[in-house]
């Protein structure tokens, strides 16, 4: 089993009402330094800064959503290792911690949906699923399933395990680079403001999207679709499609919900780089369509049924 920080979690301290180890402190630390520093943004703005951020949003972004997500946690399409690889480094450049890690917490996610056993769902408090279960280790590690067991397939990958070990220091090494380049103004809105935003974007489709939005599908959870969430995470906050159709590549289903993500893998899909690429069929979208007169598939597999 890897526990690259044992060190850390074997020291704890009890207060606010619970346990806390140096993981969970050091977590609470970085986004707080991260929140602060985005206050700072009216006073270092430029417009070189301000697209900058917007550039970086997008590539550590659809690093999360494409490949922590689709790619490494449902194998919703293949890439070539080399280009796996680099999108991958990029998730690891927005700060939501290892492939690894990301993939062992959302694989656990969907096996234990809105129960008690679920690492981040409303369920627990709406705090809790949008960031309060980032601060609680052992409460999305150690009281479920073992750490990392659900991800025996990208174990045996030295790439994810030196990723892994290292991801804290590829986003530090990038910060130490804008500040170099670009000095505070770099520094506040290429990390503090990319990064915040981001960060509460992903949160949300744990608390939001299970929370307010709408549902369409018949998926047994609370997951639902929301507009917002799906602008700010490059299409997944149509959660209520992904819960329905999980290895689909593809979360924005209708035309007019905008899946940033699903346009990148077309896109690789065209050039011949994105393989195997799964899709729900029409008769899977009609056996999960809710029975609504406001859903017109859900019409249709009433009148079928």
């Amino acid at each position: 089993m890897l526990d690259w920080d044992y060190w850390l979690v074997i020291w704890r301290v009890e207060f606010w009402g619970r346990e806390w180890n140096l993981v969970d402190m050091i977590t609470f630390t970085s986004f707080a330094f991260l929140h602060f520093l985005s206050l700072l943004a009216p006073f270092y703005f430029t417009w070189t800064a301000f697209w900058l951020a917007i550039a970086l949003y997008f590539i550590s972004g659809v690093g999360v959503t494409l490949s922590f997500h689709r790619n490494l946690s449902h194998r919703s399409f293949k890439l070539p290792r080399w280009l796996e690889y680099f999108f991958a480094y990029c998730g690891v450049l927005s700060l939501l911690r290892s492939p690894l890690d990301w993939v062992s917490v959302h694989r656990s996610h969907h096996q234990f949906t809105d129960t008690v056993k679920d690492p981040h769902s409303p369920v627990r408090g709406f705090w809790f699923s949008h960031i309060g279960w980032t601060l609680d280790y052992r409460g999305r590690n150690g009281n479920y399933e073992p750490r990392l067991r659900n991800v025996g397939d990208l174990k045996r990958q030295p790439y994810y395990i030196f990723l892994h070990y290292t991801y804290p220091l590829h986003y530090t090494a990038l910060g130490v680079l804008l500040y170099f380049i670009g000095g505070m103004p770099f520094l506040v809105w290429g990390m503090g403001v990319r990064t915040v935003v981001f960060l509460h974007a992903t949160f949300g489709i744990n608390s939001i999207c299970h929370t307010w939005g709408q549902q369409v599908w018949e998926t047994g959870d609370l997951s639902r679709n929301n507009w917002l969430i799906g602008l700010l995470a490059h299409g997944e906050g149509w959660h209520n499609n992904h819960h329905a159709f999980q290895h689909s590549a593809r979360h924005g289903l209708e035309w007019w919900q905008i899946d940033v993500t699903w346009y990148v893998i077309r896109f690789l899909e065209l050039v011949g780089l994105a393989t195997d690429v799964k899709l729900p069929t029409e008769t899977q979208k009609k056996q999960r369509a809710l029975s609504n007169k406001m859903h017109p598939r859900g019409k249709a597999a009433a009148a079928a049924a």
